[in-house]
């Protein structure tokens, strides 16, 4: 059975530091070109296709903003 993976990304806690967009081998990430309510530029995805769940935008994350999950492709 294959996967697809999900990675969600909470913007209001999202700081913009980039640690996730940085630590991701496949540029799934991006930084989101409008604003969250702290005024920081989120990380947002960009490429979600490209995601092969290694989970390290979700390990580098210092306010946990993300999930990352695998879905049952059909």
């Amino acid at each position: 059975m294959e996967h697809k993976f999900l990675v969600e990304v909470d913007q209001e806690r999202c700081k913009g530091c980039s640690l996730c967009i940085d630590a991701c081998p496949t540029n799934v990430l991006g930084f989101s070109k409008g604003f969250n309510a702290k005024g920081y530029h989120p990380a947002e995805v960009q490429a979600l296709d490209d995601c092969i769940g290694c989970g390290f935008c979700y390990q580098m994350c210092p306010d946990v903003c993300i999930e990352v999950k695998a879905l049952a492709k059909q």
